[in-house]
This record gives C-alpha cells, structure tokens and sequence, in this order.
C-alpha cells in the first residue's frame, strides 16, 4: 500500500479531532475531484513501519476521536487488504476510538466485505459535480451517504448517521 499524507488534528474528516491516512490509488476519476494527485496507485510513499507508527503515536492521545481512511480510495486494490488489516488492529488496541473510511464504492457493493466489520462510519458513492454542495457534513456531494456502519450491520438496513 502506498499513501500521500498523514494529517494530524483533522476536524474535517470527521467527528472530533481525528488523524487521517491519504492512500494512493483511486480508479473512480471523479470529475472535480479535490484531490487527483491521489488517484495514482504507484504515487506517494509506501506505507512502512515509520508511518504505521506515526499513525498510532497520533491514535495514542486520549483528545483523538479516531482515525479517518481516505485518499484516493482506501478500498482501491492495492489498498483493501491493508486498510483491513490496520482498522482491525486499530479497533483492537483503541475500542473506543472511531475508525471512517471514505470511498467511491456503494455500500451494496461492500457490505459483505470483511473491512466493513471494523468500521465505524463510511462515507460512501462517488463524488458528483453537478451535486456538489459545500455546506454538507462531512461529503462533497449529495449523492454521498455518511453510514453508520454498526447500526446498518446490526439492522440490516442502511442507517445514516447522525
């Protein structure tokens, strides 16, 4: 896996204040997409020991809400079966910590992965310019949905989250 940034402090991405990863590798091209540096799957730095723990360091302080996946796309092919892998061993050492994830796919196209068991919030669907609306929470378009992905798992049905 290979990713762009790490930014520390995020209120964006999120609720609280969060530490957020930016993976390389994006194949949606979403037209008026922020943040197409990203999309390059061989772009970046590879995701190594000194930036897994860079992320942890941040995850450690009690005043972090959580961890955001973004990019890129989190569940891209190169990026998939790391990113479960980490939020798994996130949601092990930080239970109380939130783990959201950003991506281009429909809940429906992901709900029986196994990713999806660690995540707090997905904020799923491609971003849509011709929906575009900058006073939304936490999306960019309005097609976007923010899921609560432990109540929709739990009721079978997707719930959004507050």
């Amino acid at each position: 896996m290979r990713y762009h940034n790490i930014t520390k402090e995020d209120m964006l991405n999120g609720d609280g204040l969060r530490v957020v990863l930016w993976t390389a590798g994006c194949s949606h091209g979403c037209k008026g997409c922020h943040n197409t540096i990203t999309w390059d799957a061989n772009g970046g730095l590879a995701f190594d020991d000194a930036a897994k723990k860079e992320l942890f360091d941040e995850l450690d302080k009690d005043y972090i809400s959580g961890i955001t996946f973004s990019g890129g796309d989190p569940l891209h092919n190169n990026n998939r079966e790391q990113i479960k892998e980490l939020a798994e061993e996130i949601k092990q050492k930080y239970p109380k910590k939130t783990i959201w994830l950003y991506t281009g796919y429909l809940w429906e196209d992901i709900a029986d992965w196994d990713i999806v068991k660690s995540l707090d919030v997905v904020v799923d669907g491609r971003f849509e310019l011709d929906k575009r609306n900058v006073q939304l929470h936490w999306k960019g378009s309005s097609n976007q949905r923010v899921i609560d992905v432990q109540q929709t798992l739990k009721k079978g049905t997707v719930v959004l989250h507050a």
